[in-house]
């Protein structure tokens, strides 16, 4: 099967390619091509990408990776307000902590093992036809989980929902990394993620708003509503421009420079000095991969020559477990049912204030779109740690006291409070970095794994943090808490020790790095390995290579 699309997806670049020669442009519709000067020729000329270039297609990719994106945090935060939905609890069997834990979490599983089918498909496929791949599957879950009527139906169907979104959420971040200038990429990859908190936010807001709502009518729409992001995605993906890097490293050059030259603009030619330079890079990075690249069972033996490739494998899931690992899915998830059993508040009120956190998060993210090129991805993660940690102490400390008769309600408040602080030290620090990590610290032959691996370890991860959070709050109430005051504080030296700053670099600045540091494994000492400013010895390389060029 993959073999067959495959051989058609280069079939239709090699007739496009052919017929670009001779004039031709492409056209939607059952005759694709028309030629100049050509009597009788019947179709309507009209030119790639409905004649947008530069910005305007860089602009609708984002559009793309972001809807995609806006659909996971959706996804993220509606079982958080149907989980505590009476008719849905009443059709489920009133299930128990446990099998509430077990309904949320398996969602992750899915998403984990589509993250890993990514991994095995999706570097023959190209990054349209995986992303196509995955809306479709996750658009059929969210119609099963919409129809269900029993606890069986509805976590086959958030397996498969799961599933899809793990395909998409390994895909996007990588597609986009690969279709943005430098400058743009680290921006608009966290932009995607402040769109997945939008979609957390409109969850929430949806879920409340629906409370007030009888019957199943409270808990089916929101599920189905997912299915207006799947509509977008079926109505843009299509048509947009596969990545240059991956059709260059497919062996597909002309076609790559072609949309090199498109994302650049109207005014680029194939020619020109900075499109010649991206193309020798990229093909560089290619060819040392083809040369060095060791196969995946040299990977497991640990046999992976001068590449870095197990360290920077390693360093791409890390932020991912790391993500998760602070404390964000304890409340993501269950924020209501953490409001009303750890903080003592009643339905709506937590389902209020689970949605007002919502827009409190999606307001602060902004900064990380500022902060993300300026500070870089090491301090974002090493502030972020710190003031996680800070929150997760007084949580723990005002928990401890909430249910003192006289003074409790204080205590609750103080802790709801802490709980908004931190999810304010996340948005800017922690939401976006872990998911363009990946993207970036990879080699080029590896993104696409990398990148599986990385959203893998978050699914798994997070499915941990998800399964145990309700059983951990019901039998250890506060001291619950302690657990990711521990974690965060130890991943502040640990950023610090380990992780390379990947902040205005060329992708393929990277490969040079661990090329020119064999067996790096701490970085603290390294200034190129940290500082936020791409090195000047990769600036003189680029000019060199422009002007042997």
């Amino acid at each position: 099967m993959v073999a067959s699309s495959s051989y058609k997806y280069q079939r239709l670049a090699h007739d496009e390619a052919e017929l670009h020669q001779a004039g031709a442009s492409t056209v939607l519709g059952p005759e694709r091509t028309d030629f100049k000067g050509v009597v009788g020729a019947s179709s309507i000329e009209k030119k790639p990408y409905f004649g947008m270039t530069g910005t305007q297609l860089n602009i609708w990719v984002t559009v793309a990776c972001t809807t995609a994106m806006t659909l996971f945090g959706y996804d993220q935060g509606v079982f958080g307000g149907i989980i505590v939905t009476p008719d849905f609890l009443k059709l489920m069997g009133n299930p128990d902590a446990n099998l509430q834990g077990t309904i949320v979490s398996l969602y992750d599983i899915g998403c984990f093992f589509g993250a890993i089918s990514t991994f095995m498909f999706g570097e023959q496929l190209g990054r349209k036809k995986t992303f196509i791949v995955g809306v479709f599957i996750m658009s059929v879950g969210a119609i099963f989980q919409t129809c269900s009527y029993s606890v069986a139906q509805i976590i086959v169907a958030r397996l498969m929902t799961g599933f899809g979104n793990g395909i998409n959420t390994a895909t996007a971040p990588v597609w986009q990394s690969e279709t943005s200038k430098p400058s743009w990429r680290g921006k608009l990859v966290v932009f995607e993620m402040i769109m997945n908190i939008a979609g957390f936010s409109l969850s929430n807001w949806m879920t409340y708003g629906f409370s007030f709502v009888d019957g199943s009518l409270a808990w089916r729409f929101p599920i189905a509503f997912q299915l207006v992001f799947s509509v977008i995605l079926f109505c843009t993906v299509p048509w947009l421009p596969e990545s240059p890097r991956w059709l260059l490293a497919h062996g597909f050059e002309e076609e790559g420079v072609n949309v090199l030259v498109a994302l650049e603009g109207s005014n680029a030619s194939a020619e020109d000095e900075y499109i010649l330079s991206q193309k020798g890079e990229i093909l560089e990075a290619v060819r040392i991969e083809k040369e060095t690249s060791p196969s995946w069972e040299d990977i497991i033996r640990g046999d992976t020559g001068d590449t870095g490739m197990i360290q920077r494998m390693v360093l791409g899931a890390g932020t991912q477990w790391m993500q998760q690992l602070v404390g964000i899915n304890v409340t993501s998830y269950y924020l209501p049912l953490v409001l009303q059993n750890s903080v003592g508040l009643s339905n709506n009120l937590s389902r209020f204030l689970a949605a007002c956190n919502s827009v409190s998060y999606l307001v602060f993210s902004f900064f990380g779109l500022a902060l993300v090129e300026r500070a870089g991805r090491r301090k974002l993660m090493m502030w972020g740690a710190a003031g996680q940690c800070v929150c997760y102490i007084w949580i723990t400390t005002l928990l401890s006291k909430a249910d003192d008769p006289v003074s409790g309600s204080k205590y609750g408040a103080g802790a709801t409070l802490f709980f908004f602080i931190y999810y304010i030290f996340f948005g800017i620090c922690w939401q976006g970095v872990p998911w363009l990590y990946p993207t970036e610290i990879n080699s080029l032959s590896m993104r696409t794994k990398g990148a599986a691996i990385g959203t893998a370890s978050n699914w798994i991860s997070n499915y941990l943090v998800v399964q145990i959070t309700p059983i951990g709050i019901a039998s250890l109430g506060w001291k619950f808490y302690i657990i990711w005051i521990v974690f965060n504080f130890v991943f502040i030296p640990l950023v610090w020790l380990v992780y390379p700053e990947t902040a205005n670099r060329h992708l393929e600045d990277i490969d040079k790095l661990y090329r020119e540091n064999k067996g790096m494994i701490f970085v603290f000492n390294n200034k190129e390995a940290i500082q936020v400013e791409r090195p000047q010895k990769f600036i003189d390389a680029d000019t060199e290579r422009t002007n042997l060029s």
